[in-house]
């Protein structure tokens, strides 16, 4: 279907440029090339899944104020689904359908956002856009059939700064009917936690500092809410690792050299082949799954797993202890592959959207970041609960659908961005302008200072999408915008 659009389209484009009875030539260098780049994303990824009948997968999620065991084990007031940090891991399998029962507990307005999870737009959870915010005490039903099997997470998109910062994130794995059969399927949640002197969690949030910088970066890391996690395993399992990064701002990179670990799926999308986990990056946002052997002799050894993004501060994210009998070790292929299309020629496509990302003085904060100059402003809740749909005050980028785009994003700025889109994936194709090979789809893309970051992407699914930085206090001051796909 979609091939037969790419041909529709770039016939539209000829009879357009018909001008005194003269036609274009057929072979416009810029339309064959989009043709081209459209049809090799064929199959890519579904448009739509056929529902698996019969079966519903209920949950219920309550978000409200709670004081938990947390970091080293003593008492911390939190905000939390389901009174646990991080929240539920919510399962289920492409095609069925999930159904969450959200209940809003807190003393302020939220939402949950379903980050990396292909919903039907007007479940995705942004406020002003796609719904009006649950209030204290209301109730909201998000349902929806997963697409596509991987590794996903939720957290509210209303005052994201604050109140993911206090604990409100989860984890949501979509299963392929017959998964891999790994030994055991861990998640390792990512997080940072800044603390006041009391001990409690700082409340100055979308600071001033923060903003000049690389967003809040707190002085505790956990992995699954605590200091120094410990993952215990026998000799001879594989495991399935994912990793999730729900901090505010700060930017992870494991080092698994110790380890016999091969990257299978980026941003929950299995990639085309097996990669080396060296010298990836995970940003706010970022899914990162790990096909982990560990070897059969390894009785009584201790393996750990150092964060080195910030070079002279390395520190232990998390230990794999390995105890006990060894076990057989499963076999099967990698789950690594997935028909990826390579785009070799996406460059030769001009950029279709420029977006750059800078910063200005203005706004509630004083300091505004900007794409393109323009700083987002979320609506009042009492306006997006009124007008749901009304976000005219705001710009809009228009997304054609079925149709490859090259976007550009250019940071003006010397502070990092990982740079969200919802609904849809997208492929990294150059970074200085310079060819880069990754065999995966992204749906968060980390911009360096002062880089430039070509992507590409074939929008399949309608509706109106934010497209932000996740770092949280860069787009509650402005750096997040709507994009629209018809």
């Amino acid at each position: 279907m979609r091939r037969d659009r790419a041909g529709l389209f770039l016939a539209v484009a000829l009879l357009a440029g018909t001008v005194g009875g003269c036609t274009r030539a057929p072979t416009d260098p810029v339309e064959r090339a989009v043709a081209a780049l459209t049809d090799e994303f064929e199959g890519a990824y579904p448009a739509d899944v056929r529902e698996r009948r019969g079966t519903v997968r209920e949950y219920a999620l309550t978000a409200e104020p709670a004081t938990l065991p947390m970091l080293d084990g003593r008492p911390l007031a939190v905000w939390a689904y389901e009174r646990q940090v991080p929240g539920p891991i919510l399962r289920a399998t492409v095609g069925e359908r999930l159904r969450v029962r959200f209940t809003n507990r807190l003393p302020v307005p939220t939402t949950v956002h379903w980050h990396g999870v292909r919903v039907p737009n007007p479940m995705d959870g942004t406020p002003g856009v796609t719904q009006p915010p649950v209030r204290p005490g209301e109730t909201f039903v998000y349902e929806f059939v997963p697409k596509d099997a991987g590794t996903f997470w939720f957290h509210p998109h209303l005052r994201s700064s604050e109140q993911v910062e206090r604990g409100l994130f989860g984890v949501l794995v979509v299963d392929e009917p017959t998964p891999p059969p790994y030994s055991r399927d861990v998640v390792w949640v990512l997080d940072d936690w800044r603390l006041a002197r009391d001990g409690t969690i700082d409340p100055n949030f979308v600071t001033r500092h923060d903003l000049m910088h690389d967003g809040r970066w707190g002085t505790v890391v956990t992995v699954n809410g605590k200091v120094r996690e410990v993952l215990e395993v026998h000799p001879g399992e594989r495991v399935r690792l994912r990793l999730v990064n729900t901090a505010n701002g700060r930017v992870f990179a494991p080092d698994f050299s110790r380890l016999d670990a091969r990257v299978i799926a980026v941003d929950g999308m299995y990639a085309a082949r097996p990669l080396e986990p060296k010298g990836f990056e995970i940003a706010p946002g970022n899914r990162l799954d790990l096909d982990v052997t560990i070897p059969a002799d390894a009785a009584g050894r201790t393996l750990e797993v150092v964060d080195r993004f910030l070079a002279r501060q390395p520190f232990v994210l998390a230990t794999i202890r390995v105890a006990g009998e060894p076990v057989a070790t499963p076999t099967f292929p990698s789950p690594a592959t997935a028909a990826v299309p390579t785009w070799k020629d996406g460059l030769t496509v001009p950029p279709t959207h420029r977006l750059e990302l800078n910063a200005q003085q203005g706004g509630p904060y004083g300091i505004q970041w900007t794409l393109n100059g323009a700083a987002y402003v979320e609506p009042p809740a009492a306006d997006a609960a009124a007008h749901p749909e009304d976000h005219s005050h705001h710009g809009t980028l228009a997304f054609p659908r079925d149709r490859f785009l090259r976007v550009r994003f250019v940071n003006a700025s010397y502070r990092l961005h990982p740079m969200h889109v919802h609904g849809m994936f997208f492929k990294v194709l150059a970074r200085n302008e310079q060819p880069v090979d990754e065999p995966y789809w992204r749906d968060t893309a980390l911009v360096h200072a002062q880089e430039t970051v070509d992507v590409g992407m074939v929008p399949i699914d309608p509706g109106k999408w934010m497209l932000h930085c996740h770092v949280l206090e860069h787009a509650e001051a402005g750096m997040m915008t709507i994009v629209l796909v018809p």
